[in-house]
């Protein structure tokens, strides 16, 4: 017995001299957990939203102040031809548009029914259905409101176009969200896997050795894996237009240049990790934890971004994943162009380019 505890005390001091384990033991659950408490919900908070009125009463201003004076939705802009409604999706700046017709006071008060129409980005599905469902709850309210007021039975009917994803499809949202995780698991994780492998097995040296420099030796392990995932985007394409029915509205070119930045970022994080981590094991540990977990719950791929706290919004930021997701949808489902994201495009160069230098810079002090 005393040999049993002899040995439980020896691997006891084996976990705390390893920082890294202890890491994944102790501070990993907790980040999960507040990961999970608070990025994993569908609730919507500020969803921003446009308005085309024609009617411009003070009934429809009524609705408008309703909407926007609650926590799920925020009024970004009035706009003023059903042309700058398209814009105003293209662009980003709402997730859904309202639509009031000229008369809707006039047939509120004549006929106690009116009818506006509701325009919604279904893009992303479980989004969409969520905003529906908050807009019928506020207009029932408006109803309910309405009719108290003036002891007779009001009908504000709301007509709902879908739009970009009438069908409501899962796999709209879900095929430009399964590219960028591929492809941070092909370029990041298998990157520092295949650098510090060669580290560890001591042929490093040997192609230090070589006439090629150390930078170069560097980036000629990332170039297959960087063709692997090219390779992975045009599989991806195919088998999501031709079979699973995701449209691929925007231009092919547009989508390999932007695939292409974004597969460079990666690999420079892959680059990264394999200058910082003296094992594969940590390697693997730190690209899978530290890195494909934000990318699946912070970069938009399953919650929205905009009903997560603060803290965890701004933490998106830094993510490469979320820019490309973001792009990657509004390329493929809303066929914008390149100018349309160029906001992410630049992001995710800057990216790029900040982490190639820390990554060689890292190479340079860890190899000389």
């Amino acid at each position: 017995m005393k040999q049993f505890f002899s040995f439980i005390r020896k691997e006891t001091w084996h976990i705390l001299r390893d920082v890294y384990t202890l890491v994944i033991l102790l501070i990993m659950p907790l980040v999960l957990l507040l990961l999970l408490g608070y990025a994993v919900t569908n609730d919507m908070k500020n969803t921003p939203f446009v308005v085309l009125d024609d009617d411009k009463s003070t009934l429809s201003s009524d609705f408008i102040n309703k909407l926007d004076g609650n926590k799920y939705f925020s009024l970004t802009e009035y706009l003023f031809s059903e042309n700058d409604i398209n814009d105003a999706f293209k662009k980003g700046k709402c997730k859904f548009a309202i639509m009031f017709p000229s008369g809707f006071e006039k047939d509120f008060k004549s006929t106690s029914r009116a009818k506006i129409q509701l325009i919604i980005d279904s893009s992303d599905p479980n989004e969409a259905s969520t905003i529906q469902n908050y807009l019928q709850l506020i207009l029932m309210d408006f109803q309910r409101e309405n009719s108290a007021a003036g002891n007779a039975v009001i009908q504000v009917r709301g007509e709902v176009k879908m739009l970009y994803n009438p069908q409501i499809k899962s796999a709209y949202n879900f095929v430009p969200g399964l590219m960028g995780m591929l492809m941070m698991i092909i370029c990041a994780l298998m990157t520092s896997i295949s650098i510090v492998r060669e580290k560890e097995r001591g042929t490093m040296e040997v192609l230090l050795i070589s006439p090629l420099h150390p930078t170069a030796i560097i980036l000629a392990k990332a170039v297959p894996y960087f063709v692997i995932s090219m390779v992975d985007v045009a599989l991806i394409l195919i088998v999501g237009h031709f079979v699973i029915g995701v449209p691929v509205v925007g231009s092919l070119l547009t989508i390999f240049a932007l695939s292409v930045v974004f597969t460079l970022a990666a690999l420079s994080l892959g680059m990264l990790i394999s200058s910082i981590a003296p094992t594969q094991q940590i390697a693997m540990q730190m690209a899978l934890l530290g890195l494909m977990v934000p990318t699946m719950l912070l970069s938009g791929v399953l919650f929205p971004i905009s009903s997560m706290p603060a803290l965890l919004q701004w933490i998106s930021n830094i993510i490469p994943a979320r820019w490309y997701i973001d792009a990657m949808r509004a390329v493929m489902i809303k066929g914008v162009g390149l100018m349309a994201i160029f906001k992410e495009v630049s992001i995710l160069i800057f990216m790029t380019v900040f982490l190639l230098f820390i990554s060689i810079k890292n190479f340079k002090e860890r190899l000389f």
